[in-house]
């Protein structure tokens, strides 16, 4: 087959779009009819060299069938997205499909590269280098608003320094006031009994000169005056109550909301853009979309009897967990790669891997978190109180993990940095509970930053944002045709969609950012779905519980 005369009359010129293009520039990696060669050669900012489209054909390599490697391949087939030869076309395996000259497959490619280029280079590219140097703005700004909180802290530190200093003063005062009035009352009447014990000594030594006197006329009763009868009356007893200093028990949740609180720190992000012309927008072909027809790309079967859990870890390999205390890295030829056995020989309730790659697992039991480093297993986080359910590393390396009440009682959703807890989220603005307080939770966190929960008790996905709010309730499609939605595993992709699986009904729910229904992935031959994760292709990995089997689902192109 002449890939030459096989597609003369589809090559056209890339520059007025219309005429046939006999030419192609090999520097520009484009199109011209013989009218815009020289409106492209006037532009002098580059070098070109524009040869005839034949010749350039004729330099060409053509790839060698894999199936038939002493054949070329002349064809491309559409459906299997490969290179074939006559040969391949003719054994039948790709009977039905649709197949074009791979010369024409090359062009287009070569084209639709053309323009991802010009958009990498002319958009997207200076765009990033804007938000690149926007960063040591942010860094300035960040710097200059620490001081700023720095020296307010300080300043209101100073302000309660002063206040209790105040306050320490005048209680001192008020001491030395309530000493001075008791000691003048006390001096007073110390002075006067003092001078009445004068007195008595006085009456004693003159009764005493008179019991020793022989003059009839001192000792009657005439002449002797007793004043035993004025002093048998005591003087009153002072009794005073000291006064005690009772020190205010020290509220410190109460101290620290009157001080004063710093804000709580929140990331969000700002959707960036950039402008084409209409001429390249029409041109460039959208980079994702959904597929019509779901299909199975590989299938791993695993040795667990029920498979509840699936975590991405690379290309190759993916971790796993059923109902035992083991958790399994298969490779995706179904090879056990590696199994770990949980600390507590507990039943792992969820897993997760971090950007490094450690592997996160909950236990329920235990009441722990826990992380997996170079095969050594440490515990995060111990609760008290609260259960662990499911986990998910966040994109600022937080986790989030969803934790039950002992007995059921409560739901939240609990961030932390390490092992520190940074935000609880557990009810409304009116105060009534997000999530219900039964059933399996998963979670996972959006593009957007959005929390996304599926709440098996409320049969719901669950959406607040990230600072806790409320976003949205999905429940199922507007016009469901099947059962009653029963969502387990939850996962999300670069497009900020929601993926969940519907166990009962066999099927998978894609949903936009907003909660919106756009469909189900239900053409796979899934049998009761449950642990779902996305790779960095937007490929979807799914568990098949009852089964033991992971399948990887494309989805979108």
């Amino acid at each position: 087959m002449d890939p030459w005369n096989s597609a003369q009359d589809v090559v056209r010129c890339t520059l007025c779009r219309d005429s046939v293009a006999p030419m192609y520039c090999e520097i520009c990696h484009i199109h011209l009819c013989k009218d815009c060669v020289e409106k492209h050669l006037s532009d002098s900012s580059k070098v070109h060299n524009v040869v005839s489209l034949k010749q350039y054909c004729t330099t060409l390599t053509y790839p060698k069938c894999c199936k038939h490697p002493t054949k070329q391949c002349e064809l491309h087939c559409e459906d299997c997205d490969i290179p074939v030869c006559t040969k391949c076309i003719s054994s039948g395996k790709h009977f039905g499909h649709k197949y074009v000259d791979i010369f024409k497959h090359f062009v287009e490619q070569k084209e639709v590269l053309q323009q991802k280029l010009k958009e990498l280079e002319q958009s997207i590219f200076p765009k990033y280098i804007e938000i690149a140097s926007n960063i040591q703005v942010q860094k300035d700004d960040l710097s200059i608003n620490s001081k700023k909180l720095t020296t307010a802290i300080n300043e209101q530190g100073e302000v309660w320094h002063r206040e209790i200093d105040s306050i320490v003063t005048n209680l001192k005062s008020n001491v030395e006031e309530m000493e001075s009035k008791h000691r003048v009352i006390l001096n007073k009447q110390g002075d006067e009994i003092t001078r009445t014990v004068s007195e008595i000594k006085e009456s004693i030594v003159d009764l005493k000169k008179t019991l020793n006197s022989r003059d009839v006329c001192l000792i009657s009763k005439y002449m002797y005056k007793s004043r035993n009868a004025e002093l048998r009356k005591l003087p009153s007893i002072l009794k005073v109550s000291l006064p005690n200093f009772m020190p205010e028990k020290i509220d410190r949740d109460q101290l620290i909301k009157m001080f004063g609180s710093l804000s709580a720190l929140f990331f969000t992000t700002e959707e960036q853009d950039y402008s084409m012309s209409m001429q390249e927008a029409e041109s460039v072909p959208p980079d994702w979309s959904l597929i019509d027809v779901a299909r199975v790309i590989t299938t791993v079967h695993t040795s667990c009897e029920y498979l509840y859990g699936v975590a991405y870890l690379n290309d190759t390999e993916l971790w796993t967990r059923g109902v035992d205390n083991m958790m399994n890295l298969y490779n995706l030829q179904g090879e056990l790669v590696k199994s770990i056995q949980t600390k507590s020989k507990n039943a792992p309730q969820d897993i997760a891997v971090t950007r490094s790659g450690d592997l996160l697992y909950t236990d329920g039991k235990d009441k722990t978190v826990n992380i997996m480093k170079n095969t050594q297993i440490q515990t995060m986080i111990r609760l008290q109180g609260w259960s662990p359910r499911g986990i998910c590393n966040t994109s600022f390396g937080d986790l989030l993990v969803v934790m039950y009440s002992d007995y059921d009682k409560q739901t939240k959703v609990v961030r932390y940095s390490g092992s520190t807890e940074k935000q609880s989220i557990q009810f409304n603005d009116k105060g009534h509970p997000i999530y219900s307080s039964v059933g399996y939770k998963y979670i996972s966190e959006n593009r957007n930053l959005d929390i996304c929960v599926s709440d098996g008790g409320a049969r719901a996905v669950v959406v607040v944002n990230q600072a806790g709010k409320f976003r949205f309730t999905y429940t199922g499609p507007p016009s469901n045709t099947k059962g009653s939605f029963d969502p387990v595993g939850i996962a999300t992709d670069s497009q900020s969609q929601i993926l969940t699986a519907d166990h009962s009904n066999h099927c998978i729910h894609i949903l936009d950012q907003d909660g919106h229904f756009l469909c189900f992935i239900d053409n796979c031959c899934l049998e009761y779905p449950w642990g779902l994760c996305v790779d960095n292709r937007d490929n979807l990995f799914v568990t098949e519980c009852d089964k033991g089997v992971v399948k990887k689902i494309q989805y979108c192109m």
